[in-house]
């Protein structure tokens, strides 16, 4: 189980922190095509936010050559490095084995890296020839990995609890409004600027955050554990339950559940989303709806195109949406469905199991053109006073080059 008391720890300051992705990134598809899994958001922090938090200094990612303009493998001068498997969960127990890792020490469980301490700079994906000079220390702790994208969605919820308490070690939630309905407000926490009014708050079922210039409109009702990040936007009369995650900039809105959305997406309309996780600058339209559960309450299992595998998530998994994906007006979206980056699922009826990147048609399987595609996103990004950086346009290119 993850300690929801995380504390604030101090390494070495002259250690330089990275958070490097594993060989096996591909597990994480589609979401690991456009960033590191340090990226990923889960709970309130990024993995990246939330060890730098904890560590108090700068963290780094380690990850595929094509993703590091957009995110830098930029370490200062020194030769003390301290490289983190990103797909691991922190805890308390974990920075303390850290904490004791002396140099050119490998600490391993069951023969999974978990970090290796070195004043070698390593390169990506770390193999066994780059650390086979180093001690392996084996740990009596048990640590927790994420495997697949939908772990994101069974983690939220503890992590959630664990971030709120991170904050709190720091600061205090601003006043709440007397408007709004509140249960167990000692477990609400909301930010300067947040605007909050005649809403329903429900935080016996878990810790509710509310972040710097959210909205949350009249009529919300809100069931914890329960995120709304900076600028992020609550619809009126919207139906949350937890554990939902909304990133920075998304509008949401209609009934969701155990869901997290990446930052600068929408679902702002009626319709049902439940156990599932939204990349980022997606949108999904007016009345639709996702099945998280199979009519025959069996198993769901979702399909990975790089591993050509089917993975099973239990018996409740809903959609897995790939990053500038967009979803049509009351569009059915299937159990355990996957799409890839940059598709237009436009349907009438119940959409396939999976869609593939760049898709412009799911029913003739064309593909979207890459200029049109980019042309597309910068106009999405221009709704939300963002444009389309140059890295992020040569991830793109790339992606669509490697599979053409």
């Amino acid at each position: 189980m993850i300690p929801v008391f995380l504390q604030r720890a101090n390494l070495n300051q002259q250690m330089q922190i990275i958070l490097f992705d594993t060989g096996t990134r591909a597990t994480f598809y589609p979401f690991s095509l456009t960033r590191p899994l340090s990226e990923f958001r889960c709970g309130i922090f990024t993995a990246k936010e939330r060890w730098a938090f904890v560590l108090q200094q700068e963290v780094f990612a380690l990850t595929e050559n094509y993703l590091t303009n957009a995110y830098p493998f930029s370490p200062g001068e020194g030769d003390d490095f301290l490289y983190i498997n990103a797909s691991v969960i922190l805890s308390n127990e974990l920075v303390g084995e850290l904490k004791a890792l002396t140099s050119e020490s490998a600490l391993l469980r069951n023969s999974n890296l978990i970090a290796v301490r070195t004043k070698n700079r390593l390169t990506f994906p770390i193999t066994t020839e780059q650390t086979k000079h180093c001690r392996e220390v084996e740990g009596p702790v048990t640590v927790r990995f994420l495997h697949y994208p939908y772990d994101l969605v069974l983690a939220n919820d503890q992590m959630i609890r664990t971030d709120i308490e991170l904050i709190r070690s720091k600061k205090l939630s601003a006043a709440i409004s007397s408007t709004n309905q509140l249960i167990n407000p000692e477990q609400i926490f909301i930010e300067e600027g947040a605007e909050v009014e005649y809403c329903t708050l429900n935080a016996s079922t878990g810790p509710i955050y509310i972040g710097k210039n959210a909205l949350l409109m009249e009529g919300s009702m809100i069931r914890g554990p329960f995120v709304a990040l900076e600028n992020a936007v609550v619809k009126m009369g919207s139906k949350i339950y937890g554990a939902t995650t909304v990133g920075k900039k998304c509008t949401v809105g209609g009934e969701i559940k155990n869901s997290i959305f990446f930052d600068y997406s929408n679902k702002a309309h009626d319709g049902y989303l439940g156990d599932a996780v939204i990349g980022s600058w997606c949108n999904i339209g007016a009345g639709a709806s996702c099945s998280n559960v199979k009519n025959t309450a069996g198993e769901v299992k979702f399909w990975n195109p790089l591993l050509h595998q089917w993975i099973s998530a239990g018996t409740k998994c809903g959609v897995m949406l790939g990053d500038y994906s967009k979803v049509s007006i009351n569009a059915s979206l299937t159990t355990g469905m996957v799409s890839g980056i940059c598709s237009n699922i436009l349907t009438t009826g119940l959409s396939p199991k999976f869609i593939a990147d760049f898709t412009w048609n799911i029913h003739t399987g064309e593909k979207y053109i890459l200029e049109k595609a980019l042309h597309d996103i910068e106009n999405w990004m221009q709704m939300k006073q963002q444009s389309l950086t140059n890295n992020d346009k040569q991830i793109l290119e790339y992606i669509y080059a490697r599979q053409t």
